[in-house]
């Protein structure tokens, strides 16, 4: 017999109970595990990049108090803030969101804006317009081609062999085309036509959850039904007048009008489709779970909404930033249940909205005009034949540019710079023209208060010969000014084209950052924080970000 006494009963019931504890505990550890780096040295294996037309740092501050906790206060206490992001001057989202993902300006990456001037056919088209594909759910044909440098995704697929995923959702076609990259699986983007979610046939994926939308309960069935109004008591709305507390605002969607899916793009709603897909893309693509580096890029829109019949928006503006806020929200709760937040990188970057918006009241006297550039071309064919001969001297007008006819020019024998800097004189006297540049001093860098920005932001291969600085105020009219029944036009405003960007990844320390910073310098930040080389035309180094 053994000389040992047997455990009373209540100590062997609690031994098993402290085993069983136990058991429980490192069970539970190895779940929670799955969520954990394997190492320090382990890179995110999800990249969720949020790129949001028009948001400012000013709104973001002043609405925190209306903010949820895992939305932009979680990015802003546990994130890096980089509070002014600046992309130079005449950029709009679509060359900017491809300045942030290549690293490079327009003058190296070739997109100086969303629209360019076909100098034959006189008509402007999409930058990323490419005849030789096929859309699907559209017949719109785009590609990246117009793309001519490495994306951030691009390199996210060869760092892993092309194993790991990319996909992007956004409602414009060109943003969405530029945050899928070269080599994305999918990029999918809103019909203003029939409201499908469609793509080019440049991509070969098509998600389940896109399938669904498009031949389940589609988009145009439901938006009949859609209302977008204040989400939050008027009175909570910061820096309102008394005035538009009374009047809250109400838009809708109707099948009556013609453009109601461009309508819906710009709207709270139509961000909400946006991030619904991504809540759905993460799980049922496994996204950031497979053991390489997948990538998810979305596109959304706080812009001014100018669907409305009023000129004031800013109760819409601060609604969408304050739905935003939510619609972040849910992907970082995707997120959680997927890979983890530790597996995870994901930031948010503003792009500048559309430059003008709708005139001021009559009542306000703030000075104004319209400035017509078919006027302008009138006037100025008909001074230059006076010079050199009868001809059509101007080929047309297009974002700022007059672009002269230097076939003619060649033929003739005319010294084309000579020539611009004629043109030029004559139209730096017509009313409402603030400043006329030539090509010449644009690319020689002299043109402009900001000279070496003008210059990199500018695509010799798009850009014209003579760039017009119309005046604050002023409206842009390419029908007759005196033609009463002309709809109002979106006026000029000079802004400053800065945006913030936060970034949320393991192991990053917390921090603001006040100081201006080069757009060019996102991608090679964000790629280093992956661990994977920069896209081949980032010139800038890294911000030097805490770990």
């Amino acid at each position: 017999m053994s000389s040992r006494k047997s455990l009373p009963l209540t100590s062997h019931l609690a031994c098993v109970l402290v085993a069983s504890m136990v058991t429980m505990g490192l069970s539970a550890f190895a779940q929670t595990s799955t969520k954990q780096p394997k190492s320090p040295s382990q890179r995110p294996t999800l990249v969720v990049g949020i790129f949001v037309e028009g948001l400012t740092a000013d709104y973001v501050n002043l609405l925190r108090g209306n903010f949820g906790k895992e939305g932009f206060n979680r990015f802003m206490e546990q994130g890096v803030t980089i509070e002014n992001v600046d992309f130079g001057p005449g950029i709009d989202a679509t060359a900017a969101t491809a300045m942030l993902v290549t690293g490079a300006a327009p003058g190296v990456n070739g997109i100086p804006s969303g629209r360019v001037w076909d100098t034959e056919a006189k008509i402007d088209y999409p930058i990323l317009l490419d005849p030789a594909k096929i859309g699907n759910f559209t017949d719109e044909t785009f590609s990246p081609q117009a793309l001519r440098v490495s994306t951030l995704t691009d390199e996210v697929r060869i760092s892993d062999g092309g194993l790991g995923l990319v996909h992007s959702v956004a409602p414009d076609a060109q943003v969405a085309i530029i945050l899928a990259g070269h080599a994305g699986n999918s990029g999918f983007w809103l019909n203003d036509v029939n409201g499908k979610w469609c793509t080019s046939t440049f991509y070969k994926d098509t998600p389940t959850a896109i399938t669904r939308r498009n031949y389940g309960v589609t988009l145009s069935s439901r938006l009949d039904t859609m209302a977008w109004e204040p989400a939050q008591k008027l009175d909570r709305y910061p820096d309102l007048p008394e005035y538009k507390k009374l009047y809250p605002f109400r838009h809708t969607f109707p099948a009556r009008e013609r453009n109601r899916f461009k309508a819906f793009k710009t709207s709270a709603p139509g961000n909400r489709e946006v991030a619904a897909i991504a809540v759905d893309y993460i799980p049922s693509l496994k996204l950031g779970t497979r053991g390489v580096t997948d990538v998810l890029n979305l596109g959304f829109n706080v812009s001014p909404y100018l669907y409305g019949r009023e000129a004031d928006n800013r109760i819409e503006t601060m609604d969408a930033y304050i739905r935003l806020d939510a619609d972040i929200a849910n992907i970082v709760k995707a997120v959680e249940k997927g890979p983890g937040m530790a597996n995870t990188l994901i930031f948010i970057a503003g792009t500048p909205a559309p430059s003008g918006g709708k005139r001021d009241e009559e009542r306000w006297n703030i000075p104004s005009g319209q400035f017509s550039p078919r006027r302008a071309i009138s006037l100025l064919n008909m001074y230059l034949m006076a010079i050199h001969g009868n001809g059509d001297y101007v080929n047309g007008y297009h974002n700022g540019y007059f672009f002269l006819n230097r076939k003619l020019l060649k033929d003739r024998g005319i010294n084309e710079t000579d020539f611009r800097r004629e043109a030029a004189d004559f139209l730096a006297r017509m009313s409402g023209v603030s400043a006329v540049y030539t090509i010449d001093d644009i690319l020689a860098r002299r043109a402009g208060d900001e000279p070496f920005a003008l210059h990199r932001n500018t695509s010799p291969t798009h850009a014209g010969d003579l760039l017009v600085m119309v005046n604050p105020g002023w409206e842009i009219s390419d029908g007759d000014p005196d033609d009463p029944n002309q709809t109002q036009l979106p006026v000029v405003r000079n802004v400053a084209t800065t945006s913030p960007v936060y970034i949320l990844s393991p192991g990053l320390a917390p921090m603001t950052i006040d100081a201006t910073v080069d757009a060019r310098a996102i991608a090679p930040s964000i790629t280093r924080l992956l661990r994977i080389r920069s896209p081949n035309a980032a010139a800038l180094p890294p911000l030097r970000l805490a770990n």
